[in-house]
């Protein structure tokens, strides 16, 4: 993918740089600052070239109304903290305030302004706003891809009026979704997990015309099995999408092998070390809820695994938050990342429950790429064209 990326951008200027800072709070304190560490090599990377910094973000649901509590000026000093420097703050992120502020600072100085969202025309992406906020700088860098899926000013508008760059950890998510889907390496595996077909049959349909094999797991597969006439107990399934997941199965065929369950581990109860087993399919009991994938299937997506050079993951293949029903997603993510490791495959993961699974299988950090930006990773997958990278490529 063609793209504007900050080395190109000019010195010695004021850059407006969106990131993500919707960071966790506790007490009115930063308790989680992965947020903020994602975005230092952008912010150091433009500072080295003697640019102001003016940082752009939302925080919360403030719905266009100045809100106390959900004023970004806490994130200033934890944020000054990991850069080593002053960090300013200007209450707001339009007008003579704000403007004054970025002309007070040094060069290579940083400066956050206040909560995009306190604006109701930021979420409409009224053209006046991203005009009063493209004033303020000489060129705009979008580090937010978790956002990029919304057309809103900051992340849309502003790019229309000012020449546009993707920040290094916009450029790191692009390049990571572009070898996974864009232009990958071949065979490629994708694992969809999850509980409902309905959420993501955007998805489904996306993927059978990208992939050479799909894995499907989680209550999803639960709902494929029953409309193949698997009897399947008491499982999570949404049974009155069958005819639905016929139509996928059957769009498949001679374009992507569909990777179902073989085998499955079933119990009577979700509780954490419930009685489990594993079962054939013809085997499930009326009164026992699958649960994961068994032995057999893990099998098979291990081999497909070896088999693929590259792996696109989204969502868990059972009950993972409740043992023994993690085993299938531990061995598989173990799989995964080992062959990343090795450098035998390019394996790129997204979705709050995929993350949350590969940290519990910890081996998030040996993943080629993980993606904490969910519904904008999700939207990619489906094939939709996000409005805020869209308006960085060349």
């Amino acid at each position: 993918m063609s793209f504007r990326r900050i080395e190109d951008a000019p010195a010695n200027k004021t850059a407006l740089v969106r990131v993500d800072f919707n960071v966790p709070m506790a007490d009115g304190a930063v308790s989680d600052d992965t947020r903020l560490r994602a975005a230092l090599p952008t912010i150091q990377a433009l500072t080295a070239k003697g640019c102001k910094v003016a940082l752009l973000a939302h925080f919360d649901r403030p719905k266009g109304k100045r809100v106390p509590e959900m004023s970004l000026k806490p994130v200033a000093a934890p944020l000054a903290k990991l850069l080593g420097a002053d960090v300013a703050f200007a209450d707001d992120c339009v007008g003579d305030a704000a403007t004054a502020a970025i002309a007070a600072l040094p060069a290579g100085g940083v400066i956050l302004l206040e909560n995009t969202r306190f604006h109701a025309g930021e979420e409409k992406n009224d053209p006046d706003l991203a005009k009063q906020i493209a004033a303020l700088g000489d060129f705009y860098v979008n580090d937010a891809f978790s956002a990029a899926h919304r057309a809103h000013a900051s992340t849309e508008g502003i790019a229309h009026i000012l020449l546009a760059y993707a920040g290094k950890q916009m450029e790191r998510e692009l390049d990571a979704l572009d070898a996974a889907l864009g232009a990958p390496k071949r065979p490629v595996l994708g694992i969809v997990g999850g509980a409902k077909v309905s959420t993501k049959l955007d998805l489904l349909q996306n993927l059978i015309n990208k992939l050479d094999k799909l894995a499907i797991g989680g209550g999803m597969a639960n709902t494929f099995l029953y409309a193949q006439g698997v009897e399947i107990g008491g499982s999570l399934a949404e049974k009155d999408m069958a005819d639905t997941a016929r139509a996928i199965l059957d769009a498949a065929k001679g374009k992507c092998e569909i990777l179902l369950p073989v085998d499955v581990v079933v119990a009577k109860d979700v509780k954490p070390h419930a009685e489990a087993r594993i079962a054939g399919l013809d085997d499930i009991g009326p009164d026992e809820k699958i649960l994961d994938a068994g032995e057999k299937t893990v099998r098979k997506l291990r081999e497909a695994m070896k088999h693929s050079h590259t792996l696109i993951w989204n969502g868990p293949l059972g009950v993972f938050e409740v043992p023994p029903f993690d085993q299938a997603t531990v061995i598989a993510a173990q799989e995964a990342a080992e062959l990343a490791k090795s450098g035998k495959l390019i394996a790129v993961a997204g979705g709050g429950d995929t993350v949350a699974a590969l940290n519990h299988a910890g081996v998030a950090a040996d993943f080629t790429f993980v993606s904490t930006a969910g519904g904008a990773f999700l939207e990619w997958m489906e094939g939709k064209a996000l409005p805020g990278v869209e308006a960085l490529k060349n």
